[in-house]
């Protein structure tokens, strides 16, 4: 069926959306090779965004509401790809897979609420295969630049050794960016759930929660301080290995576990060597158990907003998001005790310089670099859908490097 989109970019109103909106804009223009429209529920505000993007009149503006099926079922069959930023999805993100998942359409967002994933996984992965829309969760700064960082890591293990590593490290080295309100809100509306269902807490913890009928070995604890004697450096936990960790399990199961079934992943922060590098670390440590006191606690969001943190809508400005950057550092061994090391850095700001980057290219590549025969229908990763087609492409456009340490 002939579609009259390449891609639909819904939520384009809100903060990056905007951002994904300007950079479809910026490298492909209007009526170039991508074929593209911006959707959201208030036509005045699409409007709007359009003349602040600087888009031209021709850039086309759809109206549907986040909650209205009938709206969405109207809507996607559209486009051949729909990228969402509506978030939480846990509390608007359902209707939209939905739609995608019976049209037949493709579908990618920067979801990082693994308890919604996993029953997203469980309910529409069946529907996606019978009509062969491939739906991908966590395009963005959570999990790109670690499932792909573990994936390139492997593929070159594997021209090296023959053999996949058995163990691998992700230690973030460099983290300089800011949250916006949406992440923030995300991550309130975690913490409430949690409050009424304590099976939640359970699946935050479980690293195989998006791997229904797997369970690998256990895994590396990541809330307490320690030195890592393979990075050379004290480590603390790192906020994001909650859904990395899950997204590269869960890359590992669709791939048919080409890295064993015995595969064991951990992520941390590096924070230095010596006492200050220790100091950090016992700093990062306490501030997850903050954390994880308030979902013991059950606090609402209404409590936690009395605190001055942004709201949805709201982000780093332009200098900070090209002022940020990230590093990544991925240390595997094989089964013989053979070690790799690689690299992963980003040019901007994580959550947003980088994220809008990275989804974008994601929905892209997913349309028009993945042929259906090599990728059905389902729920899929980044790393499974994609591969190391998606790392050559966000090489080439996304300001992401991907580098073996020697």
């Amino acid at each position: 069926m002939k579609r009259a989109f390449d891609l639909i970019v819904f939520g384009a109103t809100g903060f990056t959306g905007r951002l994904v909106a300007q950079y479809l804009l910026e490298t492909h223009g209007v009526e170039g090779a991508v074929a593209w429209a911006m959707a959201g529920r208030n036509p005045d505000k699409l409007a709007a965004t359009r003349r602040e993007i600087g888009a031209p009149q021709a850039l086309p503006l759809l109206q549907a509401d986040a909650s209205d099926p009938t709206a969405l079922a109207a809507l996607v069959p559209r486009a051949r790809a729909v990228l969402s930023t509506v978030g939480p999805y846990q509390l608007h993100g359902e209707p939209l897979v939905s739609a995608c998942a019976h049209a037949g359409t493709d579908y990618v967002d920067l979801c990082g609420e693994p308890a919604w994933m996993a029953r997203m996984i469980a309910q529409y992965d069946a529907p996606a295969r019978a009509s062969g829309a491939r739906i991908v969760f966590s395009c963005g700064f959570d999990s790109i630049p670690f499932d792909l960082g573990v994936l390139f890591l492997q593929d070159e293990a594997m021209r090296r050794f023959g053999a996949p590593l058995t163990r691998v490290r992700g230690r973030v080295r460099v983290m300089k960016g800011t949250f916006s309100g949406g992440t923030i809100a995300s991550a309130l509306a975690t913490i409430e759930a949690a409050s009424r269902d304590p099976a939640l807490a359970r699946t935050m913890a479980d690293p195989f929660a998006l791997t229904p009928g797997f369970r690998g070995p256990a895994q590396p604890e990541g809330d307490s301080v320690a030195y890592d004697d393979a990075a050379h450096a004290w480590t603390g936990p790192f906020v994001m290995a909650a859904i990395n960790t899950k997204n590269i399990h869960r890359t590992n199961a669709l791939r048919g576990h080409p890295w064993g079934r015995d595969f064991v992943y951990d992520e941390r922060m590096l924070t230095g060597d010596g006492e200050r590098g220790e100091r950090r670390a016992r700093a990062l440590a306490r501030s997850s158990r903050v954390q994880t006191a308030l979902l013991g606690w059950g606090l609402t969001r209404e409590l936690l907003r009395r605190f001055a943190l942004p709201k949805p809508g709201q982000g780093p400005t332009l200098p900070q998001r090209e002022n940020g950057r990230y590093e990544v550092v991925f240390i595997g061994d094989t089964a013989k005790g053979q070690r790799l090391r690689a690299t992963v850095k980003g040019d901007r700001d994580p959550g947003y310089g980088s994220t809008c980057k990275l989804v974008a290219e994601s929905a892209l590549c997913l349309g028009a670099d993945i042929d259906r025969s090599m990728t059905g229908g389902g729920v899929w990763t980044a790393g499974a859908a994609m591969g190391m087609t998606l790392v050559r492409r966000l090489q080439e456009r996304a300001g992401l490097s991907f580098a073996i340490e020697d």
